[in-house]
């Protein structure tokens, strides 16, 4: 479970989280949704110590993130799986390379036989075996999300992270994203957290939505109570959304 508790953080003056409170139960797939600016990434990164509250805290089953030290910060890491919105794959590597990045710098040595086995089983979860040799530059932004994505699940994670996974992708690749991260939720029964603007994604992924607006949990509950709501926040962020 992951327990934001009055999250609040600022940079200069620009006061982007004021008073997050947010409940992430165990197996779910929540979607945080909001306009551009509102600190959703700002939000996500928190939950893995890459940003450090102003007050407030984040507790990842019961550890407060900003009270731990650089080891323990890294061993909470490896609990999660983080698929970053332009998928920050490393252009001068092969695909084989990407993926085992996070095998090789482990603490416990991996031989390569284990690490190239785990690429391979990876690819194959995310629909891409055989590609192992390729370079980011030969692969399409479809492809290169789910090879980010391979990378984030190389560790087996418990919670997994995604920053915007359908941006600049058409609808039809945007629409197989999202039967992929709801097929890993079910397959591999993890936390998932998706960061998104996209109202589709949201039907089709989330179980529980939860809508960041002036720096604050606005609502939380169903995509199915988030569009039948007539809250005018609400369905002037679906309404432009959709247009």
């Amino acid at each position: 479970m992951i327990e934001i508790d009055n999250l609040y953080k600022s940079f200069g003056d620009n006061q982007v989280l004021r008073g997050v409170d947010l409940v992430i139960n165990k197996g779910e797939t929540l979607v945080i949704i909001g306009r551009s600016g509102e600190g959703k990434s700002v939000l996500i990164k928190h939950i893995v110590g890459l940003l450090q509250p102003d007050s407030g805290q984040v507790r990842v089953e019961g550890e407060i993130v900003s009270n731990l030290n650089e080891i323990q910060l890294y061993t909470l890491r490896k609990k999660f799986g983080f698929l970053f919105q332009g998928s920050a794959l490393f252009d001068s590597m092969t695909v084989a390379e990407n993926i085992g990045l996070p095998l090789v710098e482990a603490e416990v040595k991996i031989p390569q036989s284990e690490i190239d086995e785990i690429i391979s089983e990876k690819l194959e979860l995310v629909g891409l075996p055989g590609i192992q040799g390729l370079k980011p530059s030969e692969l399409s932004g479809g492809m290169k999300k789910r090879v980010g994505l391979a990378r984030a699940l190389a560790t087996n994670p418990e919670y997994i992270l995604y920053d915007e996974p359908t941006t600049g992708l058409d609808p039809i690749m945007s629409d197989s994203i999202d039967d992929l991260i709801r097929e890993l939720g079910k397959k591999l029964n993890v936390t998932s957290v998706v960061v998104t603007h996209d109202m589709f994604s949201v039907r089709n992924v989330a179980h529980k939505v939860a809508l960041l607006h002036k720096g604050k949990i606005y609502f939380t509950g169903t995509p199915e109570e988030l569009t039948k709501s007539t809250d005018k926040v609400i369905t002037d962020f679906i309404k432009r959304t959709e247009n």
